[in-house]
């Protein structure tokens, strides 16, 4: 079981969360190689772009975004995506405790529209994520 009882992660997680906070991904990960403890090891304002830049080839981690995009020229959405990040250095034990694990973290940082599970940054490819929450969205009507 994931230990997520750091007071930060949830202040983050309402941080990313808040239409009065420019902070929009915060990102965890295990406090050391053989800890089941999870830390806030960094958020920012710069979206997905600046998440790519922190992610570590070496580790688990999982991240929080919030993903402004527009249907049309009149609107203005933003939704949430939760990220699973599997670094191809990423040690195999972490990864056979990761999907459990999820869960743990899916508990606290509830509210998502998807989840994108990524071993390589070019998967976090912002106009892809955009995609994939349109067609969660239901309606579209520019053909995605």
């Amino acid at each position: 079981m994931a230990d997520l009882s750091d007071e930060k992660i949830t202040e983050a997680y309402m941080d990313v969360r808040s239409d009065k906070s420019d902070t929009n991904w915060m990102l965890l990960d295990y406090e050391s190689d053989r800890s089941d403890r999870l830390i806030l090891t960094r958020s920012g304002s710069g979206g997905l772009t600046e998440l790519k830049d922190v992610l570590d080839e070496s580790k688990a981690s999982y991240a929080y975004v919030r993903v402004a995009y527009s249907n049309d020229k009149e609107s203005q959405r933003e939704k949430f995506i939760f990220v699973k990040w599997i670094g191809k250095g990423c040690k195999v034990m972490r990864k056979a405790k990761l999907s459990v694990q999820a869960a743990d973290v899916k508990s606290v940082l509830r509210a998502f529209s998807i989840e994108v599970t990524a071993s390589e940054k070019d998967q976090l490819d912002e106009e892809g994520v955009i995609t994939r929450l349109r067609k969660a969205g239901g309606a579209s009507y520019d053909g995605v």
